[in-house]
């Protein structure tokens, strides 16, 4: 059994809580059966669904589909990797960062400046199917939720919340205000992985590939933590970390709970 941290003190947000800007007006077109398969079953209204003779076949919930050619469908999405589907749906509905903090016992994801949108799709996926309370970027130097996010994530963005925050330092250190622990990824952490007290409130810090984590950013952590590596290769892709993380968190709060 891992001795227990102490709880650390809670305190109520202030007036400059971090709080994303509301959604900018438009539609988005997202591509791609389970993306759109997912924001059929999400938080925003889908307009419309163009799909191939063969896609259209599929159950798509009642949605008004359009048959139309795999050209117009590639054109319509921007990308080849369509599968036969693409649809017109609302902006991306970003979250409230104070709202995830607020929640019992979060797991959130913070990601520094993680600019690859297949990275932030992979770690999404990741994150919702470990039950993470949701992930929090920040507005500048990062990827956002793109149609290509969502592909990455296989639809996993439409049911995890996503916030932005204008500075994640100040995130960090709201967060531990409010009772959360933070840990950082960082390939020559002492701490090894598996070491640290995941339950209750935490907030799992990774940096972009190649850079790691900021300076600030590592300075707002409680502690950070390595994987070890056996190979010949010097650190793993930031989604993979990202998964082994958020799966020794999900196990060590499965074991408190039985």
């Amino acid at each position: 059994m891992k001795p227990r941290r102490p709880p650390r003190e809670h305190r109520p947000p202030g007036d400059d809580s971090q709080r994303n800007e509301p959604a900018g007006r438009g539609f988005a077109v997202i591509y791609g059966r389970n993306p759109v398969h997912e924001a059929l079953r999400g938080r925003r209204r889908v307009h419309r669904i163009w799909a191939t003779q063969a896609a259209a076949k599929e159950d798509w919930s009642g949605a008004r589909v359009s048959v139309v050619s795999d050209t117009e469908i590639a054109e319509r999405a921007g990308s080849d990797a369509h599968q036969g589907v693409a649809a017109l749906v609302d902006p991306y509905p970003y979250a409230d960062a104070d709202a995830l903090l607020a929640e019992r016992d979060p797991l959130i994801v913070a990601l520094d400046e993680v600019t690859d949108p297949q990275n932030l799709g992979a770690i999404a996926r990741t994150a919702e199917a470990a039950g993470a309370t949701g992930i929090v970027i920040p507005e500048r130097r990062s990827a956002e939720v793109t149609p290509a996010v969502a592909k990455a994530s296989a639809g996993a963005v439409e049911h995890l919340p996503i916030a932005q925050v204008r500075n994640l330092a100040d995130f960090l250190k709201d967060a531990k205000e409010r009772g959360a622990w933070v840990y950082g990824a960082a390939a020559n952490a002492r701490t090894r992985y598996d070491q640290p007290d995941y339950r209750g409130s935490v907030v799992l810090v990774l940096g972009a590939e190649g850079k790691g984590l900021r300076p600030r950013v590592a300075s707002m952590c409680d502690e950070l933590v390595s994987l070890p590596l056996r190979g010949r290769i010097e650190s793993l892709n930031v989604s993979a970390t990202a998964a082994v993380l958020l799966y020794e968190m999900l196990q060590q709060r499965l074991d408190a709970s039985t």
